[in-house]
Parts: C-alpha cells; structure tokens; sequence
C-alpha cells in the first residue's frame, strides 16, 4: 500500500467513525473525526499531481481543517473527560 492510498484510507476511516458518531448521537466527537478525516483526505489531495494548480488553497484547507481538529480536540477534552 502506497503512501497516497494509506492517507485515503486513514481519512476513510475517520470519517466513518464520525458518521458512526453521528449515528450514536455524539456530535461534538462526530465533527471531530469528520474534520479529522477530512484533512486527512485534503492533505493528500494537496500532494497530487492533478492539483498543482490548485496546491495553494488545498494547503490553506488542510491548515485550517488541522487546527480546527485541533481546537476541537482540546475542546472535547475540556468538557467531556475533565
């Protein structure tokens, strides 16, 4: 399995998790994997060569998405474990 593929996969993965969430009614853990997920997958896209031309705003995206992870992360430990 490629690198490219395996960053498919993780964000695959996450995602289905959140929608697993989603489903249990959990939605602050559920937006967490979604964003989570998707950064995974944005980051990769980044790293295509079909979207060089659009490298910039996938970079910009992935940035954002990760620290949103982030802040929902440090968030969810906040009010949900602590």
């Amino acid at each position: 399995m490629n690198a490219h593929t395996r960053q498919y996969f993780f964000g695959i993965i996450f995602l289905a998790v959140g929608i697993y969430q989603l489903v249990k009614k959990n939605s602050l853990e559920a937006s967490l994997y979604i964003v989570a997920g998707a950064a995974f997958i944005f980051n990769t896209l980044a790293t295509e060569p079909k979207f060089t031309s659009h490298k910039k705003i996938l970079v910009i995206i992935t940035w954002g998405l990760i620290i949103t992870a982030g802040v929902l992360f440090l968030y969810l430990l906040q009010f949900r474990f602590l």
